[in-house]
């Protein structure tokens, strides 16, 4: 086997292509491949009456960058042939090997793509010797292509948050499907007009707004606004993980508030914001300690709070878990901690959302732990527009389906 018909092999070109001649440049480091196809040859075109072949018309000079081989730049070129349809129209064939973006194979384009989940683009870019604008322009055209593939007929129960892009008041909010566990649409800002616009997506991809059953969203007015504009069926449940932490952050204030008086307190945060099974030994017997001592203190009676609410989530019933709420309301609004009336009085004002749990059992907890996934975002698409942080989180927490594009990148 002659060398032309080895590369013909490994780059999986088949006839009527064939690798016609090799050029390597050692100083540069450079392999150029020559691409021809056999004279006489004709081309299939799909149309919407069927699939034919049609004869050359002429042809057209083209150049692809492929993956390296070793250490050296691979490239392939070729004279494109363009045919003569019924219609007299001229047609441009694409060859088997050409990627979606002008000037890359398949092959370097599911490269990009793989190497883009895992480190900043200006990284991927350096490593292929090639340039941030072009690396965006291949990520931004495979994610709006995929996506259009997507279907959402089937989503019923959904989570909303909202996240930060930037330092400042750059937002973008996530809604995801609760029971694929991945993200389906990326809004700039975190009005109700986000939802708006989830819900004009929603509907190009097959979705229908009325069979949204569950939202799982935080006690933001827009939000909720949001959701009974545009999902009319949808009840919303008030996401725990919120509610905590607004909770916590009562604890903490009751904390600071006393430490002032009371040097004991002080370096003693996170033994009142963690949870037991978090916390080091030593910060358990600090605990302890002071639960058991009797200073009276309001920092623990606000951590008993806490810790009681939490355990409202594991009632067996909705009976029982809006009397457990009912109980812990009452001991909280009589408490004489204001931080922890004041979020007294804001889980009686969202009471429904927040019984809601036990009927639907769902919560953001998936886009929690997708918070660290795009937070990752935020350093791979940082210095660039908002459009780029909404291609990244897309591309590493929607699931989506490259291998329609391209049978280079692995099915999912």
């Amino acid at each position: 086997m002659n060398m032309e018909s080895l590369f013909s092999a490994a780059l999986g070109i088949n006839p009527p292509w064939f690798v016609k001649s090799i050029t390597f440049d050692p100083k540069v480091k450079r392999l150029d491949l020559e691409i021809d196809f056999v004279k006489g040859s004709r081309f299939t075109v799909k149309e919407d009456g069927g699939v034919d072949q049609h004869p050359v018309h002429d042809t057209q000079e083209k150049e692809w960058r492929h993956l390296n081989f070793f250490e050296h730049e691979c490239y392939l070129r070729a004279r494109v042939p363009r045919v003569t349809l019924p219609d007299g129209s001229i047609r441009l064939i694409q060859p088997p090997w050409s990627g979606l973006q002008n000037g890359f194979t398949l092959l370097f384009e599911a490269l990009i793509l793989q190497l883009a989940k895992h480190m900043p683009v200006h990284q991927v870019a350096a490593l292929v010797h090639s340039s941030d604008h072009k690396i965006w322009s291949i990520l931004d055209k495979y994610v709006e292509r995929a996506r259009g593939n997507d279907d959402y007929s089937q989503v019923t129960q959904i989570g909303v948050d909202e996240t930060s892009i930037a330092k400042g008041h750059d937002y973008v909010s996530l809604f995801v499907d609760l029971a694929k566990r991945k993200t389906i649409f990326v809004a700039e800002g975190k009005s109700s007009s986000t939802v708006s616009a989830f819900k004009e997506d929603f509907e190009a991809h097959s979705g229908k707004a009325d069979a949204i059953t569950d939202v799982s969203c935080d006690m933001s007015p827009a939000f909720i606004k949001g959701v009974r504009d545009n999902l009319p069926e949808a009840k919303i449940t008030f996401d725990k993980f919120h509610i905590l932490k607004l909770i916590n952050e009562a604890v903490d204030q009751v904390r600071r508030a006393e430490s002032r008086f009371n040097p004991l307190l002080r370096g003693m945060r996170f033994i009142f914001l963690k949870n037991d099974t978090h916390l080091t030994q030593t910060q358990r017997d600090q605990k302890e300690a002071l639960v058991l001592s009797e200073l009276n203190l309001k920092s623990v009676e606000a951590l008993n709070l806490r810790e009681t609410f939490q355990q409202i989530y594991y009632a067996t019933t909705e009976e029982q878990f809006e009397s457990l709420l009912n109980q812990w309301h009452e001991w909280a609004i009589s408490s004489t901690l204001e931080p922890m009336v004041k979020v007294a009085a804001t889980i009686k004002k969202h009471w429904d959302g927040i019984v809601q749990w036990k009927k639907s059992q769902i919560n953001n907890g998936i886009l929690e732990g997708l918070n660290s996934v795009v937070q990752a975002a935020k350093r791979k698409a940082r210095g660039y527009k908002v459009k780029h942080f909404k291609t990244i989180v897309y591309l590493i927490t929607a699931g989506l389906d490259f291998n329609k594009l391209n049978p280079a990148c692995l099915p999912t």
